[in-house]
């Protein structure tokens, strides 16, 4: 048995060691991280729109002039949410370049108009009154929004890679005086590479549509993107993923920046699809968002952490376990763990491994119970890593929320009772 589990955690080490390792993960790990703050703001601007702008929910309904800067909220949400393709492209592709070593504007431009050129350029419009929708030049909003993040991913990642082996060869180079400006002398050097680049990429994008009949961004989230996400958003995907990221806390290793380049593209684009279902009228039906995952999943820090701590000044026995658990007790209320983490320690504690790792899909689990039962509704503000306790989840999730958030607490802490108890 020993040597199984040591087996286990070198395969898991090496796992994680390949994953950090991995430059197209990295890259889309850190393009989501940058762009994480946007998607929030996005959030927070539809909870303006209707704390703020609504005739029916928010101030406007006292102050009607309030409803006329319901456009700017709007556009805001649009700028941020709408369009994350765009962004996300663009930084995916500046991330490659610095790996690469080069230019790395030049390098996220191209992945930028390389995606736009395989995705519709035209769109219909139904006008009311006519009887035919009215064509036009624009982008749909299903290309550039969230249903188009796998297809920015993957072109950002080839088209990167593209140009910074074309950028290599020398021979292609448009050499200039050592007189020129060297922004001028680089717009020259880049020009064959971003020409060969845009034409491979907008050739095969057309070959593509004359066989298929569809557009690239239309099958890969059809048969990429769509299944995954509904993988991610059922118990089984979700518990899964998030119970693999404590396995790999267990062995000291960040869990969730593990997961992170699976994980964040659908919890983006869960957060777009309650966005837009709400603005529409309907009721959002994606619960696992970045709002959710820090509120329920890794409330007071990955594994429960908080729970633990509660746990440990109710019935540990030990004085050194109490000390570590006072020191953790303020960063836990803020969801952060690490004090307690690598100070108790939980990394390779097999005393506490069962309900450090079990944690995540208890939480989950609860999570998805309560809002198939419809008592916690799907979010549509995400909050910020960092928020305390009960404002998270009232932000994010009202009322409901912070009962749930306070039930998670209440079972961790019996998750965690027994290991205490029998740790004396």
């Amino acid at each position: 048995m020993a040597k199984f589990t040591e087996k286990f955690e070198d395969g898991l080490m090496i796992v994680a060691e390949k994953v950090d390792d991995n430059k197209y993960l990295g890259a889309i790990k850190n393009a989501f991280t940058t762009f994480m703050p946007f998607i929030i703001v996005g959030s927070f601007a539809s909870l303006f729109n209707t704390l703020i702008c609504s005739t029916s929910t928010g101030l406007a309904a006292f102050i009607p002039a309030l409803a006329k800067i319901s456009p700017a909220f709007t556009a805001i949400n649009f700028a941020t949410l709408s369009i994350m393709a765009l962004p996300i492209c663009f930084l995916i592709g500046s991330e490659l370049a610095k790996r690469n070593k080069v230019p790395e504007h030049i390098c996220a431009i191209t992945s930028l108009v390389a995606f736009l050129c395989v995705v519709p350029q035209s769109v219909s419009i139904v006008v009311e009154g006519l009887e035919s929708a009215v064509s036009g030049a624009g982008l749909p909003g299903d290309a550039i929004g969230a249903q188009g993040l796998f297809i920015a991913m993957i072109i950002s990642v080839l088209v990167s890679e593209l140009f910074s082996t074309l950028m290599k060869i020398d021979k292609i180079k448009i050499k200039m005086p050592a007189s020129v400006p060297a922004a001028i002398s680089q717009s020259f050097n880049t020009l064959i590479p971003i020409l060969v680049s845009l034409v491979v990429v907008g050739v095969a994008g057309q070959l593509f549509f004359l066989a298929t009949g569809t557009y690239m961004n239309s099958w890969i989230y059809s048969v990429v993107q769509a299944p995954l996400e509904a993988i991610f958003q059922s118990p089984f995907g979700a518990i899964a993923l998030f119970m693999i990221a404590q396995v790999f806390w267990f062995l000291g290793i960040h869990g969730n920046m593990i997961i992170t380049p699976i994980r964040n593209p659908l919890i983006a684009s869960a957060l777009a699809a309650n966005i837009a279902t709400a603005a529409a009228g309907g009721v959002p039906d994606q619960p696992i968002t970045y709002g959710a995952l820090v509120s329920f999943i890794v409330v007071g820090g990955a594994g429960l952490v908080l729970s633990l701590i509660i746990a440990i000044l109710l019935f540990s026995k030990r004085d050194d376990e109490k000390a570590v658990a006072k020191l953790g007790l303020i960063p836990g209320l803020f969801g952060i763990s690490e004090p307690v983490v690598f100070g108790l320690p939980l990394v390779l504690n097999v005393t506490y491994a069962i309900p450090f790792i079990l944690s995540a899909g208890l939480a989950t689990g609860c999570l998805l119970f309560a809002t198939s039962i419809g008592f916690v509704p799907c979010n549509i503000v995400d909050v910020p890593f960092g928020f305390p306790i009960v404002v998270s989840a009232f932000i994010g999730h009202g009322w409901q929320g912070v009962v749930l958030q306070l039930v998670i607490l209440a079972l961790g802490v019996l998750l965690y009772t027994y290991s205490i108890c029998s740790n004396v």
